[in-house]
């Protein structure tokens, strides 16, 4: 009943789309929930916190997920565990229990990612696999802009608990159409076609299991060839520098709209949807391109396009200032008004684009360098350098911005996008293999 081609995408669109949605409505409100209470750094920790979890356990999940090939039971504890961990804000008050409990949460909500991808990767197989990426990414970013939407119109209609249980809510559907999913690559142990049947025969022990994953983790220095692969090492690299920026912004991105740009909530929430939204379709046009043009363009391109967005969000206050300059007052105000909220679209719609580009061709090149059984490993360790840059983005932009001001904090750290956008160009080799051939893991 639910093993057909179109009943899987619709189920992996489902998963994507609530588990990113949730998790982006949480952290949108929780930032503008703190940022009433205290400075830009106490919202940076917002993010912090999340993208500490995913740094520390996605490639954890990932690998757990390869070694015992159990893809789906990995997505469906990860996905309840997390759920758990979300029930709790409706009742949490202050400042840093909440941030606690985001950061427990993103313990859990990284065993989605990088299984989900690997799935989504499978189906497309090596010349389908930029527009099964896409077309995945399409659903995720779908998410995050109702997400982000959403979050606008609740935080001035629902009280906190109300909100927060619309997150755990969003968690539980995720995990609901996880339970269903097939996995393509059906390397569990289990031999009927059911990856979480059991199979006592072949089924490692625990002991083997914990030996397992930290070895793929912390392989020893003759067996990490892998990332060598068409400069594999330097993409990860590329990725965190790249998500210092741009992740150090976007933690602030909502205080900074409501309080320093001076838009209301509920517009706060449309323009942070452009970015998601502007998602929805270029993920699958440029899924598209990354199968006929290749990874690498895409992810250098997305790269410096990322650098463009933060130089452009520390232009929102720009037109206010110019016109008070010039003694523009009274109703010419809303003109200004509307130039404050055409910049900060404007710099939203370049990131929405710039990340496409990147992950689009990030994913792809990461499916086609994998070796065989270590697909989600790998797609792990991206998230792991995507937590890494917001680990240390908010805090570094954060810490600026309190001593320099947002647009001040925006426009410094955009050099760290731009230079991981050189790095990409100068270390990567393209990936997408000739007629649809895989890439040899020794190449």
């Amino acid at each position: 009943m639910f093993r057909s081609g179109r009943t899987q995408w619709i189920l992996l669109a489902t998963a994507a789309a609530t588990r990113f949605g949730g998790g982006v409505l949480m952290g949108t409100a929780m930032a503008v929930y703190v940022g009433r209470e205290g400075s830009p750094l106490a919202v940076s920790a917002v993010a912090t916190a999340y993208f500490a979890g995913l740094m520390l356990a996605s490639p954890v999940w990932g690998a757990l997920a390869d070694v015992t090939g159990r893809r789906r039971a990995v997505l469906v504890v990860t996905g309840t565990l997390a759920t758990l961990a979300a029930a709790p804000l409706a009742i949490a008050d202050g400042v840093w229990v909440p941030v606690g409990l985001r950061g427990l949460y993103a313990v859990f909500a990284a065993g989605f990612a990088p299984v989900a991808l690997t799935i989504a990767s499978e189906r497309g197989g090596a010349d389908g696999r930029g527009r099964s990426l896409g077309t995945f990414n399409s659903a995720r970013s779908g998410g995050f802009a109702g997400g982000q939407f959403v979050a606008g119109l609740l935080l001035g209609a629902v009280a906190r608990p109300e909100l927060y249980l619309v997150v755990a809510g969003l968690s539980a559907l995720s995990t609901v159409a996880a339970a269903f999913l097939v996995d393509p690559t059906d390397t569990g142990p289990g031999t009927d076609g059911d990856d979480d049947a059991p199979d006592d025969a072949s089924e490692p022990t625990r002991t083997e299991l914990l030996r397992e994953v930290r070895h793929r983790l912390f392989p020893a220095a003759g067996e990490r060839g892998h990332f060598r692969v068409k400069g594999l090492r330097w993409l990860y690299v590329a990725l965190a520098v790249r998500n210092v920026t741009v992740l150090g912004v976007m933690a602030l991105m909502a205080p900074y709209l409501v309080d320093v740009v001076g838009v209301a909530e509920p517009v706060m929430g449309a323009l942070l949807a452009v970015n998601h939204g502007t998602q929805v379709g270029a993920m699958y046009l440029l899924g598209v391109a990354a199968d006929r043009i290749g990874r690498k363009p895409l992810i250098v391109a997305g790269m410096a396009g990322s650098g463009a967005f933060a130089v452009l969000a520390a232009t929102a206050t720009v037109p206010a200032a110019g016109a008070g300059l010039l003694g523009v007052t009274g109703p010419a105000w809303l003109g200004t008004g509307l130039a404050r909220v055409a910049a900060a679209g404007g710099a939203l719609f370049v990131l929405g684009v710039s990340f496409s580009a990147m992950t689009t061709g990030a994913v792809a090149f990461i499916g086609d360098v994998a070796p065989a059984g270590r697909e989600s490993e790998l797609m792990g360790l991206r998230s792991t350098a995507k937590g890494l840059g917001g680990v240390l983005g908010p805090t570094l932009v954060g810490g600026i911005a309190t001593l320099a001001g947002y647009p001040a904090a925006f426009a410094l750290t955009s050099s760290l996008a731009f230079a991981a956008a050189g790095l990409a160009g100068l270390a990567l080799v393209e990936s997408r293999p000739a007629g649809g051939r895989t890439v040899p893991a020794d190449d």
